[in-house]
């Protein structure tokens, strides 16, 4: 649900539409200076929602929702506006918090920059200093600077020990096991203070009489030696049980909370990725989830006994003799501050320890991958370094939670004694008073060791819980992290496309710095574009549209004359194949990696498509063939052998719309044209989006477009565009004196390295 602010939000009535509601609602002398249409939800799919700007209130109706809600302009206000990667935000704070969160397409952003202005002079003019000093006012008209390209630092505040509540979405499911559990644990904790109530008879009415001459009833001391035995073994057979129960569920729901975060981290867009780093995502699925695991496996269970013990034994020493027992909780109230004063360095600490862990990984996760570059230029010694710096951090990070955690360990245990000590001198003079008995203290001393100890436990508990506490407000900051790519609520399904793509008035910015500028293209079914420009002049970015790896700010691109984004993305990108400059491939065997998309496709499918890419022979002079294993990332082949797998790749899935991007850039001349030739069976048939450096490989393409700093500059087939004499051409005529000088050189190396041969063939000359 959308946040809001149950004291300064309530319900407007529900209207057909949002301006005759408004016309309704209005208060006298009030009159709407502002509106914005928002279109998305708080899940990022696409709806219908509006806020409204009035010169008293801020009114708005969220997305697929018919209640309107308002607030009225007070101090301390502030309407925040950011935006990135295709999806611009509008929130409403005040000093409490937010009150509302509004997500929009960037189309809307104009619309979205004006009313914060507008917001900001109404506060300005009904709140003298209500606007907080570190927003000021832009001018009208004047857009706003967006976000930093990056990804803003995630929340800085310390988990607090609630976020682990959040955790009972994941063990829901397994609620009558954990009710069954905590019911085991009970009944378990409630055996184990069986066998001190059975020493006061046993001192007071068996020992004690029998020191003063009286004989022993044995039948009475069976009894209860029996007691003692069974309150033993059931105990034990309790404590089995509740520990395999909740060893059981603590497994699933770790289990379950690592399925879900991977689940989600898939679906999240390349923007989240851009701004994160390998190594710590894969120490948050990994390791994060197993100490949350061990945390519900085994210290959440020894808490719950603890707190139990703690509980009943207080309730039995109460009934027992209430003045002993008031002594005995003396050491609570100190031992409780203790903890207080303890907890939020220890919560602060241990976050600090995961992202200085997190840097480890990183260097492990950077370094592992790369360690041909590493070795290549002899950098071994560097990269060492980088890891002991790393690690250097990490342990003096760990170095000063430890002296913390190293004084506070063992002062609560010193309390604990002092309290054992209290009760001693205290239960000696009441003895001596004849105001308890032998056996009472002794039943006292007993339990207030198990309560003592238990306490000394829950101590101890608050490291472990500050420690899950940390790893769980990492996990979910993951799972609260939503794609900026939305789903459409209600897709568009394609049984067949033709492959008729669209641009119209394409607009695109990443952050504050604009990559596409109104760019209109159509491409007709199964004709080839070549897409050509400087670097930076926004190709790969159109690529990225096109896949909807991003989504446009401004304007829309259709398919078959259907926007894109009314399309489910997974059913999009099945028509879409792509073939980039860096094939990637999955450790694995070399059929399993041509399979990737078709997972289905028999192994007479996967010849096929090896055999159109060009790739059957050299697969077939590998060891075992098709069953070959391809090392991680593809080692163990050659940039050309991996660049005509990833050509099998996308020809298996036979998809109507095909992306090349640089298919070609990094091979040399001859595995070029053996690349060229299974591309030329790639493209047969299929709509085309071809970039490329070398324009000569381009010369098959039906138009060329030719894109300068995020626009279309020219257009048309090679022939027309060297003829124009523009930007083409000066392209065209830099890459040929280029590829001279290139040859030109290469002969004059040749030429050196065979003069010494010739000038010996002459001396041997008569």
């Amino acid at each position: 649900m959308p946040p809001q602010s149950t004291s300064a939000s309530r319900q407007v009535s529900d209207p057909v539409s949002a301006a005759d509601s408004l016309e309704v609602s209005l208060r006298p002398s009030e009159n709407v200076r502002g509106a914005l249409d928002v279109d998305l939800t708080a899940n990022l799919h696409f709806g219908e929602g509006r806020l409204v700007l009035t010169n008293q209130r801020l009114v708005a109706r969220y997305p697929d929702e018919t209640s309107w809600q308002s607030w009225d302009l007070a101090p301390g206000m502030a309407l925040v506006h950011h935006d990135h990667a295709g999806v611009g935000t509008l929130e409403l704070r005040d000093g409490a918090g937010t009150l509302g969160c509004w997500r929009y397409t960037l189309g809307h952003n104009p619309a979205a920059l004006k009313l914060q202005v507008e917001f900001d002079r109404l506060l300005a003019e009904r709140v003298p200093g209500g606007i907080p000093s570190e927003l000021p006012l832009p001018e009208a008209g004047e857009p706003q600077e967006a976000d930093a390209d990056d990804e803003a630092p995630e929340d800085e505040k310390p988990p607090s020990t609630w976020t682990l509540l959040r955790l009972w979405r994941f063990a829901h499911p397994y609620r009558w096991r954990l009710l069954a559990g905590f019911l085991l644990t009970l009944a378990g904790t409630a055996a184990t203070l069986v066998p001190p109530y059975l020493t006061m008879p046993l001192m007071d009415e068996v020992l004690i009489p029998f020191q003063n001459g009286k004989d022993i009833d044995t039948g009475y001391v069976a009894l209860l030696l029996s007691g003692l035995l069974g309150s033993a073994l059931l105990a034990w057979v309790l404590g089995w049980a509740k520990t395999y129960i909740l060893a059981l569920v603590s497994e699933r729901i770790g289990a379950d909370l690592r399925t879900t975060t991977y689940e989600h981290l898939l679906k999240l867009s390349l923007e989240y990725f851009g701004g994160r780093r390998t190594g710590d995502l894969m120490a948050r699925i990994g390791s994060e989830t197993d100490r949350i695991n061990v945390f519900l496996s085994l210290h959440l269970l020894d808490f719950a006994s603890d707190v139990l013990m703690i509980v009943m034994t207080s309730v039995i020493l109460l009934s027992i003799d209430v003045k002993l027992a008031l002594v005995t909780l003396v050491p609570l109230p100190f031992i409780a501050w203790l903890i207080h004063q303890v907890r939020d360095r220890l919560r602060t600490g241990f976050e600090k320890i995961d992202r200085v862990w997190a840097e480890v990984t990183n260097v492990l996760s950077d370094t592992i991958p790369g360690i041909r570059v590493v070795k290549a230029f002899a950098q071994e010694e560097r990269e060492a370094n980088r890891f002991r710096d790393a690690n250097r951090h990490n342990l003096a990070v760990n170095d000063r939670l430890n002296r913390l955690w190293s004084l506070f360990s063992p002062t609560v245990t010193l309390l604990t004694e002092i309290g054992l000590l209290v009760v001693w001198a205290c239960g000696i003079w009441l003895v001596a008073q004849h105001q308890i008995t032998v056996g009472v203290l002794t039943a006292f001393l007993a339990y207030i060791g198990r309560f003592y100890t238990r306490l000394d436990s829950m101590s101890r508990i608050v490291s472990v819980t500050q420690k899950a506490a940390s790893g769980t407000k990492r996990i979910f900051e993951i799972l609260d992290h939503v794609s900026s790519v939305p789903e459409a609520a209600n897709p568009v399904h394609l049984p067949r496309v033709q492959g008729r793509i669209a641009l119209q008035d394409v607009s695109f910015r990443y952050g504050n710095r604009s990559t596409i500028r109104q760019l209109d293209l159509d491409i007709e079914p199964g004709e080839m574009i070549g897409l050509v420009g400087h670097s930076g002049s926004g190709k790969s970015t159109l690529v990225n549209l096109m896949c909807r790896f991003y989504d446009v700010a401004e304007g829309r691109i259709t398919i078959d004359g259907v926007d894109i984004r009314q399309v489910a993305l997974a059913d999009w990108r099945r028509h879409i194949g792509l073939v980039l400059q860096e094939p990637f491939l999955f450790f694995g065997t070399i059929a399993e990696n041509i399979a990737y998309g078709k997972p289905e496709a028999t192994r007479s499918e996967i010849v096929a498509a090896a055999r159109a890419a060009h790739a059957h022979e050299f697969i077939l002079r590998l060891p075992q063939g098709y069953d070959s294993l391809v090392g991680e990332r593809g080692q163990g082949l050659s940039g050309g052998e991996r660049q005509r797998i990833s050509i099998a790749r996308a020809l298996l899935i036979d998809p109507r719309i095909l992306i090349l991007d640089e298919a070609t850039a990094s091979v040399d001349t001859e595995t070029e044209r053996e690349i060229q030739k299974a591309l030329d069976n790639l493209v047969r048939g299929r709509t085309t989006i071809a970039i490329a450096h070398r324009l000569s490989t381009l010369r098959k393409a039906n138009r060329l477009v030719v894109m300068d700093k995020g626009r279309k500059v020219e257009e048309g087939t090679h022939e027309q565009l060297i003829a124009q004499r523009g930007a083409y051409w000066r392209l065209y005529e830099a890459q040929a004196r280029q590829e001279k000088a290139e040859r030109e050189r290469m002969l004059e190396i040749e030429e050196k390295d065979l003069a010494p041969l010739a000038h010996a063939e002459k001396e041997r000359q008569p």
